[in-house]
């Protein structure tokens, strides 16, 4: 990756500032992909993998950090009104036209980074040339039924300690902090210990999880933010453009919580890493970087 290019810089949006990274050049011969991270309230440290296809097939590859998160400006001073869907698709448009890039791009989404990208396919953007989801739900109740199903398969003792600090309301307690891991161990990234991308995620989450506690909730059990009713599934149909699904045969984003992209997107492609959980771009990365690659490279 050394002879690769990158720049970065801040789309204004708003009153505020997005930033960007552009891994490659623009503008290039093939497709320009946009990944966007998961969340809400993640940073773009633990996609940050998805840069290593610009060396394999020589587009440019986008990554950005989604308001409130990461490099671009930090709210934590702002509640629940203001952690919108609109507000990231609204945020995402901009990006776009920054870059002068809304007229032929592609864009990959991990985990909510996926449900904002099937937002933003749903109105059918002319743009929009082929789409990436990851590991991502289609309804956030299925989400939770799964997470909670995972759940009740962690060793006695750990659902004990979970319950425990929960009814306390002591979820910062490191007891508590140390069983949840032991879910993310099986169900977000296998790969132990965690790549330093991936730690570096949840540390800047630890410092500031504005997004994700107004949107999700406390934990990956609970979740009463904004985003609780949030459905996708009677939408779907409506996408026109040549969709990708990837999942991992651990993963949180179990079969049942990315079936209705399956069932509803027309031609919907689906790829299961079979020893990954939520992340095969860290978990199977060779494998999972050539699969996103080999996709794009039809629509190029």
């Amino acid at each position: 990756m050394t002879d690769i290019p990158s720049i970065e810089g801040y789309v204004p949006y708003r009153e505020y500032r997005t930033w960007y990274r552009i891994t490659g050049q623009l503008p290039c011969e093939r497709l320009p992909l946009v990944v966007a991270h998961g969340g809400p309230g993640c940073t773009h440290d633990y996609v940050d993998s998805f840069k290593e296809i610009a060396a394999l097939d020589g587009r440019a590859v986008i990554h950005y950090d989604q308001l409130g998160n990461g490099n671009s400006t930090r709210l934590p001073q702002k509640g629940e009104d203001f952690w919108t869907v609109s507000l990231f698709l609204e945020e995402l448009d901009a990006l776009l036209a920054h870059l002068g890039i809304q007229d032929r791009y592609a864009f990959l989404g991990q985990s909510w980074g996926g449900m904002l990208g099937a937002e933003h396919a749903v109105r059918q953007p002319p743009g929009l040339k082929a789409l990436v989801i990851a590991n991502s739900p289609a309804s956030m109740k299925t989400w939770v039924i799964e997470a909670n199903r995972l759940r009740e398969e962690l060793p006695a003792d750990v659902q004990a300690t979970l319950l425990r600090h929960e009814q306390a309301g002591t979820l910062t307690h490191p007891d508590y902090v140390a069983a949840s891991r032991a879910f993310y161990d099986r169900h977000v990234c296998r790969v132990v210990p965690w790549p330093k991308e991936v730690a570096r995620t949840f540390q800047i989450m630890d410092e500031d999880n504005t997004v994700y506690r107004n949107m999700n909730g406390p934990t990956e059990f609970h979740v009463i933010g904004t985003m609780k009713d949030w459905t996708i599934e009677d939408r779907l149909s409506s996408i026109t453009a040549p969709t990708l699904l990837i999942s991992g045969r651990h993963d949180e984003a179990t079969p049942l919580v990315v079936a209705p992209y399956i069932e509803n997107i027309p031609g919907c492609r689906w790829v299961v890493f079979e020893q990954s959980s939520h992340m095969p771009h860290v978990e199977e990365k060779e494998l999972c970087l050539q699969t996103v690659s080999e996709f794009l490279k039809e629509y190029d």
